[in-house]
């Protein structure tokens, strides 16, 4: 039997700012959301709506204690990140590439003016 479909992808997860904080912020530790919201100057319900678009993605896991609830990064979601970004990775080299030689030939012509 297929896994289910996440409500929102990764991609979508991702788009906000917020949620990107989040996920930095997740990182490093597993966080009840209380702990969560010091870091944010938006409301519980605010981050609690960001926690869940992340964690409907796989991108984050919720585990109670207790009467807590806390948060920790999933990372593995981002592979679909990582590997649809290095698709472009080759376009972004070859710019960077053609930089350089442009910005190389433009000094080697200063130096002849000069």
């Amino acid at each position: 039997m297929a896994a289910p479909l996440a409500k929102h992808d990764v991609f979508q997860a991702i788009a906000d700012p917020t949620r990107r904080s989040l996920l930095k912020l997740l990182s490093n530790q597993e966080m009840p959301v209380t702990a969560i919201c010091k870091h944010f100057p938006i409301t519980r319900t605010a981050v609690s709506k960001h926690l869940r678009v992340l964690s409907e993605a796989g991108l984050v896991k919720e585990r109670k204690v207790g009467r807590e609830t806390r948060y920790k990064l999933e990372a593995s979601p981002l592979i679909e990140l990582k590997d649809w970004l290095q698709y472009f990775e080759l376009f972004w080299e070859n710019k960077l590439g053609a930089l350089g030689r442009f910005l190389e030939s433009n000094d080697s012509n200063s130096e002849n003016e000069q």
